[in-house]
């Protein structure tokens, strides 16, 4: 059963900016560890990405093809956004890379889920329950019924994630290596000039980057 997602992948496309390469580039390294191995198994199924529009089944009647076409139309009439000042950061017992401000990504992100919810065939009762919609908020859980995914609109905070969910025990050594390893890059300002569609072929497959659509580098941003 393919699933797809919109992500904003920095530095992956040709001629992208020196900074997003660079994070991009840490990122990889960083998955590459031998010594992250063990708590980087789900950011590397995943890919390295900001999730726009979580990962969806098509809708009856929609294909690949449309979909691809339609994120081509909307990149291609949209400005790039700037990730301000990314650093390393705890997102609950996750470690990711977090801007410093989110809102030039905040209302990329809602228009994407929104203006692409077309695409998406609606959750089967199994898709909910992995949810966990017992532990979700109200709001998150209306969220979810929505738009197949609790944490959109104002639920939202955008992340390039590093690690597994990490037990306490592990964590202050984690961040220690996590801080040595993006020290080069932490406080950067990461721009975002492409988006992209990338696909998990199978339930439980690596995610791949299907394509990648640039925006109008002469487009002001929204």
């Amino acid at each position: 059963m393919t699933r797809y997602a919109i992500y904003g992948v920095p530095g992956v496309e040709r001629g992208a900016p020196e900074a997003a390469v660079r994070v991009r580039e840490a990122v990889l390294r960083w998955y590459a560890r031998d010594d992250a191995q063990a708590i980087t198994s789900d950011p590397r199924r995943y890919g390295f990405h900001a999730t726009l529009k979580a990962p969806f089944r098509l809708a009856p009647g929609r294909t690949e093809d449309e979909l691809a076409e339609a994120v081509a139309r909307f990149a291609a009439s949209r400005g790039p956004v700037v990730l301000p000042g990314v650093e390393p950061a705890a997102i609950g017992s996750f470690r990711a890379l977090v801007p410093a401000d989110q809102t030039e990504i905040a209302a990329l992100a809602a228009e994407i889920v929104t203006d692409f919810e077309p695409f998406r065939a609606v959750l089967t009762t199994d898709e909910v329950a992995r949810r966990r919609p017992e532990r979700l908020s109200v709001r998150q859980r209306a969220l979810l019924d929505a738009y197949g995914y609790p944490y959109v609109l104002d639920e939202f905070r955008v992340h390039l994630t590093l690690t597994n969910s990490l037990a306490d025990a592990e964590a202050l050594d984690v961040d220690a290596r996590i801080a040595e390893h993006f020290a080069g890059v932490a406080g950067i300002d990461v721009p975002l000039t492409a988006l992209t569609v990338a696909v998990e072929p199978e339930p439980g497959a690596p995610f791949s980057i299907l394509q990648t659509f640039p925006f109008d580098t002469q487009e002001p941003a929204r």
